[in-house]
């Protein structure tokens, strides 16, 4: 299976929306999926300080997956920045078709991130896996990542849109 990985463009948004929302699936969360392909477009493409980098890969030579995509999988991901490190990348996701793995895809896209980083001067690269998706925790294993939650103990936090808006308002003390 030959592919190719490359920088997405602004027409990729609605492959990899279907992408997005295959992973979804798979994490067993569908329901949570609110973006659209322009939202997508719009925060990556229509902005002078785009809210996300991603990266696509895509198959060569005239091969197609099952149902004729050639789109196969995604890689999204921002900067950010660490007090106590400094320069850093995030990984949103990383996913790959069920019928194109195993062929490397995965691997590519996470070795592309993190050349990326290198040339950044980041000092980390960080994710989170899912408790129950234990081919990913081993993915990243065998390529060096830590799991963090077993070493440090560090506990992820998130302000959803109702207690964000509760927040912004000052209506958040109880």
């Amino acid at each position: 299976m030959d592919y190719i990985i490359r920088d997405a463009k602004p027409e990729d948004c609605v492959e990899i929306m279907r992408l997005i929302t295959e992973l979804a699936e798979y994490e067993k969360l569908p329901e949570q999926v609110q973006l659209d392909a322009e939202s997508l477009r719009e925060d990556g493409f229509g902005t002078t300080n785009p809210f996300y980098k991603c990266l696509v890969a895509e198959l060569t030579s005239g091969h197609k997956t099952k149902e004729g995509h050639t789109l196969v999988a995604y890689a999204m991901y921002y900067f950010t920045y660490s007090t106590w490190l400094g320069r850093s990348i995030y990984v949103e996701d990383i996913y790959v078709m069920p019928e194109c793995r195993a062929k490397g895809i995965g691997h590519g896209l996470l070795q592309k991130i993190a050349k990326i980083a290198v040339e950044q001067k980041c000092k980390y690269l960080q994710l989170v896996v899912l408790d129950w998706n234990k081919l990913a925790t081993e993915f990243y294993i065998r390529r060096g990542c830590t799991d963090l939650t077993t070493k440090e103990g560090w506990s992820l936090f998130r302000f959803e849109l109702d207690a964000l808006n509760k927040l912004a308002e000052g209506d958040d003390r109880n």
